[in-house]
């Protein structure tokens, strides 16, 4: 018990919501299992966010219209309704409409490999900056992925002005990962959002429910920039709730 009560003391993050189950497709967890393991971490809030119908193998519009059946807690932990979306094209485009996805407590937009081509710096620039005018977009899903490189300084500027939260994605860092490229994109992004003092969020990106709550690695990013921890939304569920205007 006293063990215990120090890991409690210690605990810097109380929060992730960048989470997969089943319904995504290639996750291997139910929203039980991942509630009862963000439970055993101390967790106290997750966000259920499966791909979005454009992600092959993934689920149709009325999943995400029915997500209010699933319990506000289970085993402790609050559990926030999400998606994240596949952009498709240069404009911003998603594969939910707003009816559905202003409903949402949690909106993570991200481009993938599946749902849009990779295009050229300028490009992927501009269709990002474009997606972020989406009002109910809240945050851009691992925009460390190597394959859309894009202007750092633009689209953290774009993330100031559209209150869209840049993440930094701990399933990125891993080499077994698509989008593994190591961690320079991401020390880049931490940089320019230190300079212009915008908060950032940490995504586990879990498809399996032993891995929520993981940051281990982003971590490691933010200790060698120095990132200020009152910049990382996932160290208070009220600040979180509070930046990204959830009512819950």
């Amino acid at each position: 018990m006293i063990l215990k009560g120090l890991e409690k003391m210690k605990q810097k993050y109380f929060l992730d919501v960048h989470c997969h189950t089943v319904s995504s497709g290639h996750a291997y967890s139910t929203v039980f299992e991942c509630a009862k393991g963000a439970s055993e971490k101390n967790i106290s809030l997750i966000a259920i966010t499966d791909h979005a119908p454009k992600m092959p193998g993934s689920c149709s519009y009325l999943h995400f219209m029915n997500l209010n059946v699933i319990p506000e807690f289970l085993f402790g932990v609050e559990i926030l309704s999400g998606v994240e979306l596949n952009i498709l094209d240069i404009n911003g485009k998603v594969d939910l409409p707003k009816n559905i996805i202003k409903k949402l407590d949690v909106v993570i937009a991200s481009l993938h490999i599946p749902c849009i081509e990779p295009m050229s710096v300028e490009e992927n620039t501009q269709c990002i900056v474009n997606t972020m005018k989406n009002p109910y977009i809240k945050i851009f899903g691992h925009p460390g992925d190597p394959r859309y490189p894009f202007d750092i300084k633009t689209v953290v500027s774009a993330s100031r002005d559209t209150n869209t939260i840049l993440e930094l994605n701990n399933t990125s860092l891993s080499p077994q990962n698509g989008r593994y490229d190591g961690p320079d994109t991401m020390i880049e992004i931490l940089r320019e959002c230190k300079k212009q003092q915008l908060p950032i969020i940490f995504g586990s990106d879990a498809h399996f429910h032993t891995n929520i709550g993981n940051f281990n690695d982003v971590e490691k990013l933010t200790r060698e920039v120095d990132f200020p921890d009152e910049l990382i939304l996932n160290t208070s569920v009220e600040l979180f709730k509070k930046t990204l205007n959830i009512k819950k």
